[in-house]
């Protein structure tokens, strides 16, 4: 279950540009990726949709825990920290397909439950 704060869930809707996901691999070595097909579910939990992972699926599917980083238009900075999950059916994927552009393949719906929250340095949750 997502424990997403409301000033987030508030900041999401006034993003700017791409969000930053970041994993880590089984070696604790991070890697990041911008992501411009994303989506906030009602609970507070992000999805980002899998067009061109290779080094996030593998971590993903290796139990990497993951943060999201993304900015607002005032440029204020929100991170959020969570487990992902990588969903190849259902109704969650079946919506990313919905919203991702029809130009990129939608291998999979990556979904951030988040556990913690930050604006900056101050703590959310």
């Amino acid at each position: 279950m997502s424990t997403t704060p409301n000033a987030v869930i508030s900041a999401w809707s006034e993003r700017k540009g791409p969000l930053i996901l970041t994993t880590v691999d089984t070696n604790g070595t991070p890697n990041s990726i911008y992501a411009t097909c994303t989506k906030m579910l009602d609970d507070g939990s992000i999805v980002v949709a899998d067009n061109y992972f290779k080094k996030t699926q593998e971590n993903i599917l290796a139990g990497s825990k993951g943060s999201i980083l993304f900015i607002t238009n005032d440029g204020k900075a929100y991170q959020v920290k969570g487990k992902i999950e990588y969903i190849k059916e259902g109704p969650i994927f079946d919506d990313m397909k919905s919203w991702n552009p029809a130009k990129h393949p939608g291998h999979a719906a990556a979904v951030l439950r988040v556990e913690e929250a930050y604006s900056g340095a101050e703590k959310l949750s």
